[in-house]
């Protein structure tokens, strides 16, 4: 079956760090587009970041996130991560990871481009 599977949420104070995981299987997770994504509480889910596929790489970032968020592949365990650096008030919510697989182009910032979805993850901000 085809499944991705985040993992890395927390509870982190305004400044912190967390490191999210997102874990493939049934597809070729180097050839595939990676996005993040993310949705507080009553809120609309939006864009993150997002990974090209294997040698292309050349993650995208929301303008939000820019310079302190991080998307990177280990293909060895079949992982994409977001690091996530100095975390605000306005990041919490639930982290999402989402495929296009075997894409042909470079990887956008929007959600309809993206199915498999995996169940996400919680992040909390707080003091």
């Amino acid at each position: 079956q085809v499944q991705l599977v985040e993992s890395g949420g927390g509870l982190v104070q305004p400044g912190g760090s967390l490191r999210l995981s997102c874990s493939a299987s049934g597809f070729e997770i180097d050839s595939s587009n990676i996005g993040w994504f993310r949705q507080a509480p009553g809120a609309e889910r939006v864009e993150v970041g997002c990974i090209n596929k294997k040698y292309w790489d050349a993650p995208e970032y929301a303008d939000s996130v820019k310079g302190r968020f991080a998307i990177s592949r280990d293909s060895n365990k079949r992982m994409v991560y977001l690091q996530m650096n100095n975390l605000r008030p306005d990041d919490p919510g639930v982290y999402y990871c989402a495929a296009e697989i075997y894409a042909t182009g470079a990887c956008r910032l929007r959600s309809s481009a993206y199915d498999p979805w995996g169940q996400g993850t919680q992040v909390t901000v707080s003091s």
